[in-house]
């Protein structure tokens, strides 16, 4: 039996859940797997969602948004 996670180790799971859920929405947005694990945590996906769906290319919505 394994002993139980602490409280950190259980924040450091759902932040990596957290990150992994970010980088697959960024990926079904266009973007390549590396772009969108470097970019994860560092932009608003939401902003670059709506960007893409007027039309913006990925890569020039995510310029902006950064």
């Amino acid at each position: 039996m394994e002993p139980s996670a602490t409280g950190q180790q259980a924040m450091d799971r759902d932040q990596e859940a957290v990150h992994d859920w970010r980088v697959l929405q960024l990926m079904r947005l266009g973007f390549p797997g590396t772009l969108a694990e470097v970019y994860a945590d560092r932009i608003d996906w939401h902003q670059v969602a709506r960007l893409i769906r007027c039309g913006c290319p990925a890569r020039l919505a995510l310029r902006i948004v950064l």
